[in-house]
Parts: structure tokens; C-alpha cells; sequence
């Protein structure tokens, strides 16, 4: 009987995916047969080489390695459902490529769950980035989260109660919140495995890199349909409404300019370089102030808000529902 099923979802990033199994591998389990489960969003067939090469080479006698193809590449959570769905442990324990997990933090989560626990969450540790850029120390928020899909163990009969994770979530963001909401909903009860650990490096990233994130903004929208309430209390207390007044200062602006009215125009372009300018001040209190990296500030700063409210507008309509 196979007690525990890792699963990884993956996506063209071997390096990463190598380094995790090579952790994973060197899990001590002292209770029966588990396996991981590779599953693959990018379909790749360098991957499943990879990962059907790592398992001929690795011969234990409790321990099985396979890899999984979901049916379409649709993101993280289609691949995570693929996972769970072709896993054979009564326990189901989730990770990231890009994680690596620490020693016993295999048999911490299953110590856990013994208690009854229908999910729980373990520890992210994030290594510390000295005078981070504002991206590296977002980044490092992970670590504070409650639940996550780097780092949580859950049974199987929940997740075939739940349905799995919500595939409308196509991109890595909000899939575990509601995953958790609907936990809560549910009644069910909930563990924390503090000792169960998985480090999260944090990844290099291209310039500008917040401005491609804010199409994230859009699964928000998605969440408070779901989840109204635990949304406000969770979440986002209110809408960004320094945002709104950010977008609807510029929208001004550029108003008067095309009418001709130059004091509209003048004083919408004049608040919003000063609320933009605020904006870039804030994100770069506590990060590192190199002229490449205020540089890059100034640019996501002014098109972070039109950006951001964009995507939640548009997350709105997708999803039908009053989101500001």
C-alpha cells in the first residue's frame, strides 16, 4: 500500500526540477511504500526522459518515481488535479519544482496528518536577500503565507470531496487560497507542520518584471466571487483605491489634452506624477537603491495602477462578477 504521494508539477525548467527530486530522494519515510509523481504542464518529452531516466537510476525498494501527462497544458492547478488524480498514497503531499525540500519534511507532514488533520500546511523558509530588490522582497512573503501549494499535505478523500483545485485559475496565483476557503467552508479540520520544510530560493528575474505580474490581478476577481467575505477578511480588506485615484488623475490628464483644456490637463498630469512619484517612493523604502534598480521603480511604478486595474476590470467581466 502506498502510504504518501509527492506530487510536482513541472514546466520546462530541468535544472530546478533535478534539483528538487535529488531533495525529494533523500527523504527519509519510515512507513511503507510512497512515490513521487511528476506532472508535467509543458508536455515535454525532454522531461518525461528526465524523469524516466532518474527512476531507472534510482532503485529502492519503497520508493517509485513516475510521470504524468496531463491531458492539456492549462497551468498549475489542471497539473496538480492530473497529479493527485494518478497518485496511489492515501496522503497526498504537494511541492513545487523550484522548491527544495529539507531533510524530514516528508515524514513531518505524514507525522501530522496522523493527527486527523484533513489538510495541512508546512513551513516555507525563504532564504533572506541582502538589500533585496522590491521584487526579492515580495517574494519573500511566501513565507508568511498559511497555506500553500509549495509546501501542504492533503487526503485524498478530501480532495475527491472538493474536486481538486479550480482549473479557471490558469496561472500560479489565488488556486491555493481558494483551495483553503473552501476547507474552511467545509468545516474541515486544518494542521500546521512547522517542521515540515521546504526552502523557496527565490528566482532571478527579468527587468520590470512586476509590470508582467500584474495580469495576476484578474484571478482576484475570481477568489471574491468565490469567496466574498473570506476575500475582505483575508485578502484585501478594501479595494486599491490609491490605484483608482492614481488612473483617474492620469485619465484626466490626458482628457485635457485632447479637448484643449490646458488647466485640466495640467493639473491631472501634475497629481498624478505626484501620487506615481509617492508610489515609486514607497516600493523602494527597504530595498536597494542601485540607478538600475530605481530605474527600474520608476517604470513599473507608473504603469503598475492603469495595469492592475485593467486586469481586475477585466477579471470582473471574465468571471461576472461586481469587483473593484
Amino acid at each position: 500500500m502506498t502510504v504518501v504521494s509527492v506530487v510536482v508539477p513541472t514546466c520546462n525548467r530541468p535544472d530546478l526540477l533535478a534539483r528538487c527530486l535529488d531533495a525529494l530522494i533523500e527523504q527519509d519515510v519510515r512507513c511503507g511504500t510512497w512515490e513521487i509523481v511528476v506532472t508535467d504542464d509543458a508536455r515535454s518529452d525532454a522531461t518525461r526522459c528526465q524523469v524516466e531516466r532518474l527512476a531507472r537510476v534510482v532503485c529502492r525498494d519503497r520508493l517509485v518515481i513516475r510521470y504524468v501527462r496531463p491531458f492539456s497544458s492549462t497551468g498549475p492547478a489542471a497539473a496538480r488535479n492530473a497529479g493527485w488524480r494518478a497518485a496511489r498514497g492515501e496522503i497526498i503531499a504537494f511541492t513545487d519544482d523550484d522548491c527544495v525540500p529539507q531533510p524530514g519534511w516528508l515524514s513531518h507532514g505524514i507525522d501530522t496528518m496522523a493527527s486527523g488533520y484533513a489538510l495541512a500546511g508546512g513551513r516555507v523558509d525563504v532564504p533572506p536577500v541582502a538589500n533585496p530588490t522590491d521584487y526579492e522582497r515580495n517574494a519573500a512573503l511566501l513565507g508568511g503565507s498559511e497555506l500553500v501549494t509549495a509546501n501542504c499535505f492533503m487526503r485524498r478523500s478530501v480532495l475527491e470531496t472538493l474536486g481538486g483545485f479550480d482549473e479557471r485559475f490558469t496561472v500560479a496565483w489565488r488556486e491555493d487560497s481558494d483551495l483553503l476557503f473552501r476547507s474552511l467552508d467545509a468545516g474541515l479540520p486544518i494542521g500546521s507542520a512547522p517542521e515540515a520544510v521546504v526552502q523557496h530560493p527565490i528566482r532571478p528575474a527579468s527587468w520590470g518584471v512586476s509590470i508582467g505580474q500584474q495580469r495576476k490581478s484578474m484571478y482576484n476577481a475570481l477568489l471574491f466571487k468565490k469567496h466574498p467575505q473570506r476575500y475582505r477578511e483575508r485578502i484585501q480588506a478594501s479595494p486599491p483605491w490609491h490605484y483608482y485615484r492614481i488612473v483617474a488623475a492620469l485619465l484626466l490628464g490626458i482628457a485635457g489634452l485632447a479637448t484643449g483644456r490646458r488647466r485640466a490637463a495640467i493639473g491631472g498630469m501634475t497629481v498624478w506624477a505626484l501620487m506615481t512619484g509617492h508610489f515609486c517612493h514607497m516600493r523602494l523604502r527597504g530595498t536597494r537603491h542601485t540607478p538600475s534598480h530605481v530605474a527600474e521603480m520608476i517604470v513599473p511604478s507608473a504603469a503598475t495602477p492603469p495595469l492592475a486595474i485593467f486586469w481586475r476590470i477585466r477579471g470582473a467581466f471574465r468571471f461576472l462578477t461586481f469587483f473593484l
